[in-house]
């Protein structure tokens, strides 16, 4: 066959692309560790893990600062060079659940405002593994301490710093060695630690404003010994995780709860509205074995109890069954752990129980409402709840609230 100019320039074309794939395919294999990196830190998937026991000791001063890569709320991760510029570094364990780190939020975002602008970085990281948390330690939040649960937290109360995630290993915190939440740390242009302890002496918020922790901020700044570089916090304990034992025994207690199913009439109803025996807020939601959403949002319900059950809070359930099907109720409620208050209304006919309920319910399952001491309603719904919505009338009532 005659060669042809464009037979000779195709070959080469067809070279090139060979040995440009062999060089494309040599630069994946450098570039996979890197490539790895940034495809893990595009999304971010908790995995919780149990911790082997070990004892924990607070960062001794002028320690370095251990270095670190962890996931923030926002899905950017952060480590110590993203600080580097930073002429001061402060570092707060914190959480979502613990009251007294609530009552702390409002210091720590007019203390990251008030140094921003004097080169200093403040970074929040909370160290608590979810797997060692207790429903019985919620009563005074309406979060967990889960990583989806920060997002959601630092949204609320506008943060402006990266607030961390160090729940799946807890590889950080057991560096540091934060003992509670909130535990301060602050470090000098050399990342030496200089100041760990409180923020201030005083919980409860518009009574102090981190004055502990500003002082130590200002001598670092100044390039001054801290007065006093070490003092004692005040807070929940780190929920470290291998404090796994207490919390089956727990659930266990509670899953061994008996279970009851009792039959009410309108009288006993308008009295559970009324809500004046309890001296509680009662939250009562009517419900049936044959709604679906009743059923799917039900264990929900009994979260809440085990949250705000120890403090002024009940929750009570009222099956909207036929008084015929009560075995059915009661083996739902038994299956789903239902160691409350459990009604079934004792009539066939729902038009008594809608008028039972009062003027607000159209008659839709499921519908739940929250009603105060006296009988003043604060919160009703129709249909599926959101439960944050709910968790957060809750525990911002004046009943709860979210600090001691």
């Amino acid at each position: 066959m005659k060669n042809h100019p464009n037979v000779h320039f195709l070959m080469y074309c067809l070279i090139l692309l060979v040995l440009g794939a062999c060089q494309s395919s040599d630069q994946t294999a450098e570039e996979k560790a890197t490539n790895a990196v940034e495809e893990a830190s595009a999304v971010f998937v908790a995995n919780p893990q149990p911790v082997p026991e070990q004892t924990v000791e607070p960062l001794a001063i002028g320690a370095d600062a251990p270095d670190f890569r962890l996931p923030g709320s926002d899905g950017k991760y952060y480590s110590l060079d993203d600080f580097k510029d930073a002429q001061a570094l402060v570092v707060i364990f914190t959480c979502n659940h613990c009251p007294t780190a609530q009552a702390y939020e409002d210091r720590i975002i007019q203390l990251a405002a008030d140094y921003k602008p004097k080169g200093v970085a403040l970074v929040a990281i909370s160290p608590n593994s979810p797997l060692g948390l207790l429903y019985e330690e919620l009563g005074y939040t309406d979060l967990n301490d889960d990583y989806a649960d920060m997002d959601t937290r630092a949204k609320h109360k506008g943060f402006n710093f990266p607030y961390l995630y160090d729940g799946d290993d807890q590889a950080v915190s057991l560096q540091y060695g934060p003992a509670a939440t909130p535990h301060a740390y602050v470090f000098d242009t050399d990342r030496k630690l200089q100041y760990i302890g409180r923020l201030d002496k005083v919980e409860k918020p518009g009574t102090a404003n981190a004055e502990d922790l500003r002082a130590a901020i200002d001598a670092v700044l100044a390039g001054k010994p801290v007065a006093e570089p070490v003092t004692k916090t005040f807070g929940c304990s780190t929920k470290w995780g291998w404090k796994l034992a207490y919390k089956d025994k727990i659930n266990k207690e509670w899953k061994e709860k008996e279970v009851t199913l009792e039959k009410i009439d309108e009288a006993g109803i308008q009295g559970l509205l009324k809500n004046e025996d309890s001296q509680k807020l009662r939250l009562v939601n009517v419900w049936a074995t044959w709604c679906g959403p009743c059923i799917i949002e039900y264990p929900e319900f009994i979260v809440l109890q085990r949250m705000y059950g120890q403090r002024d809070f009940e929750f009570v359930s009222l099956s909207a069954d036929k008084p015929e099907h009560m075995d059915k109720a009661l083996k739902f409620l038994k299956e789903k752990e239902s160691a409350v208050k459990n009604y079934l209304f004792s009539k066939e006919d729902k038009y008594a129980l809608i008028e039972a309920m009062g003027g607000n319910w159209n008659g839709a399952l499921p519908y739940t409402v929250l009603v105060e001491p006296g009988g003043k309603i604060v919160w009703e719904h129709q249909g599926e709840v959101d439960f944050l919505a709910l968790k957060r009338a809750i525990v911002e009532h004046d009943m709860i609230g979210r600090y001691f």
